[in-house]
């Protein structure tokens, strides 16, 4: 009798060892069907009257304020977005003392890509103090030019303003930049004689 129940107690704690296995093996599963339609895409890092200086070599390349500034980073593509507006200054080595602007009530920048994009009243002024204005303009770092396809206003310093109607493309230190369906008026002088 003693070795009979000695076995229905052994069976007993083996089956129910197994139903906790069961149970444990089904609920681990259950939390990552769970899991898997969980949103990743938040803000991982907030920073609310941004102020960003950024430096290569000890030089300021760049000054950035923004009331806020959100970093995506949990997801494939990581990105940082400006959703309240963004200014800044940027740095040319030629022209360290006067900085480049860029205003625009929207940027986001994605960080494998090297790719920025800002929208809303954008507005580029370079350091030979040139202004561009559009809508929406998309910087390609890797490729290292500036384009758009909206309608581009330019303002030279001189007051000769030129409309590029079917936008942009151009180097991103605007050395050479090419407008489409452009028209406008332009200071004569400018224009350089053929064959120079």
């Amino acid at each position: 009798m003693n070795s009979i129940l000695k076995i229905l107690k052994i069976n007993i704690a083996a089956v129910f060892g197994c139903a906790i296995f069961f149970v444990l093996n089904s609920c681990e599963e259950d939390l990552t069907q769970i899991n898997k339609n969980k949103n990743t895409n938040f803000a991982s890092q907030i920073i609310n009257n941004a102020n960003i200086v950024q430096r290569d070599s000890g030089m300021v390349k760049l000054r950035a304020t923004a009331p806020l500034i959100e970093k995506f980073e949990f997801i494939d593509s990581p990105y940082i977005v400006a959703r309240k507006g963004i200014n800044i200054l940027f740095y040319d080595k030629k022209k360290p003392d006067v900085p480049g602007k860029i205003n625009a009530k929207y940027a986001k920048f994605n960080e494998k890509k090297k790719f920025y994009e800002a929208k809303g009243n954008v507005k580029i002024i370079t350091s030979e103090n040139q202004m561009f204005a559009m809508q929406s303009v998309y910087w390609d770092q890797v490729k290292k030019i500036i384009y758009t396809s909206d309608t581009v206003y330019v303002t030279d310093k001189d007051g000769s303003t030129l409309v590029g109607a079917n936008g942009m493309r151009a180097k991103d230190d605007f050395s050479e930049y090419t407008f489409y369906n452009n028209s406008g008026n332009i200071n004569a002088k400018k224009i350089p004689e053929k064959g120079r």
